[in-house]
């Protein structure tokens, strides 16, 4: 049997829920209607009520109905959303979740659903999800759908939408259940131990050349495209433990962070494998850049700086020699932090499509400023350095880091 969550206020959209649990129940999935309100009264009755909601956050719905602080009891409400639908993942009561709403409902339902397993079907109908949908997603695999209109009632606008994400959460729930069925492996518990790499389109083919040969090696490889969320998909993956090792050699984010970059993964990134005490084998990429959205829309100080127009979307600028510096300590400073085997492989001819010779960010004095940096900050610490006299993309540097990774696996599960 399939079962698919509906989560949702049902004070405020207890039509719409109710609208969606009937047509779910024609396509011959079992449903499991969960009320995450507060105030109002529920306007169709939940198979989970509000007030094992908030009991399974730890509270009573009387005292969140009383707080003078309605953020913070919407948010005790989300964290009681979260354990239901980890209690009924758990109980083989889960294949699917569906939620609807505008920006307090989205907020709630999908942190309820990054809960849950990568692979487990989420999909949210949201009329924020035509803008910035990082907060909702996160790094988990969120399906969003735009709801064109708000989630006020079923008319001709809202009904066709609805009904597509009927038949869209009951096809991959149904699909899960089956795959489910079948034991499918949980990640990282494959024949194949995982692999997490780093790469952009400036330093594709050293990634592909070390891909290729961790897979010759006997590794499953999982390539984070660093976009901000996917580097924090990486970190958080890294931190539960699922890679056996991680091969970052692309660090574009940390630029982005350090200067105002659209694309930054936050402070915390190039930190989780190190306090796992995963082995990790690091490299510079595209740390001679940093990215800015469309040309016509950046500001003065950026268009002094002289831009190199990447797509459509992403417009770049060359990271300067104190900023170079500025990188090489941070990197550093993260590095001798790692708990486990840390080994940093540094490609002296340059480090992006765009910084190798000849280049239009070809610009030894701040590649330097970023080594020596880097030198320096890790002296005395556990993390072995490398120079290599090649650039990022030549396949040989690509595939002696794979080795370098290869050899320090090994070594850790030996010494286990």
């Amino acid at each position: 049997m399939t079962n698919v969550v509906l989560v949702g206020t049902l004070d405020t959209k207890g039509v719409e829920y109710g609208w969606l649990r009937e047509k779910l129940l024609r396509t011959g999935v079992e449903v499991v209607l969960v009320d995450t309100g507060i105030m109002g009264e529920p306007r169709v009755a939940a198979d989970v009520p509000r007030a094992a909601v908030a009991r399974a956050a730890g509270t009573e719905l009387s005292l969140l109905r009383s707080a003078a602080d309605r953020g913070a009891a919407v948010t005790t409400m989300a964290r009681g959303a979260e354990a239901t639908l980890l209690r009924l993942h758990a109980e083989g009561r889960l294949h699917g979740v569906l939620a609807i709403g505008g920006s307090g409902g989205t907020s709630m339902a999908t942190r309820a659903m990054r809960a849950l397993p990568l692979g487990v079907p989420k999909l949210m109908v949201s009329s924020m999800a035509s803008g910035d949908t990082a907060p909702y997603v996160g790094s988990s695999d969120i399906t969003m759908m735009y709801s064109v209109v708000d989630i006020a009632g079923i008319n001709s606008v809202s009904a066709p939408i609805l009904s597509n994400a009927v038949a869209a959460i009951a096809g991959m729930a149904g699909a899960f259940a089956r795959a489910s069925g079948e034991r499918a492996p949980r990640l990282g518990a494959g024949p194949r131990p995982l692999v997490a790499a780093s790469m952009a389109g400036v330093t594709t083919s050293g990634v592909d050349a070390a891909r290729e040969r961790l897979t010759e090696l006997g590794y499953e490889v999982l390539v984070f495209h660093v976009s901000g969320t996917g580097g924090r998909t990486l970190e958080t993956l890294a931190g539960q433990g699922v890679f056996a090792g991680v091969l970052d050699l692309t660090l574009s984010e940390l630029a982005d962070d350090l200067c105002g970059g659209i694309l930054t993964a936050g402070p915390d990134r190039l930190s989780a494998a190190g306090r796992a005490g995963v082995p990790q084998v690091v490299s510079l990429g595209a740390l001679d850049m940093v990215k800015f959205g469309p040309l016509e829309s950046l500001p003065r100080r950026v268009l002094e700086r002289g831009v190199h127009v990447h797509n459509p979307s992403i417009t770049v600028i060359r990271t300067s020699e104190a900023e170079c510096a500025e990188l090489g300590r941070r990197v550093a400073a993260k590095l001798r932090a790692a708990n486990g085997p840390t080994a940093v492989c540094v490609p002296l001819r340059g480090l992006s499509t765009l910084g190798a010779p000849g280049g239009p960010y070809h610009d030894p004095r701040a590649d330097r400023a970023l080594f020596s940096a880097l030198r320096e900050g890790l002296r005395g610490s556990a993390a072995r350095l490398y120079d290599y006299d090649t650039h990022i993309n030549d396949p040989a540097f690509g595939r002696s880091a794979a080795d370098r990774l290869h050899a320090m696996i090994c070594a850790q599960r030996a010494a286990a």
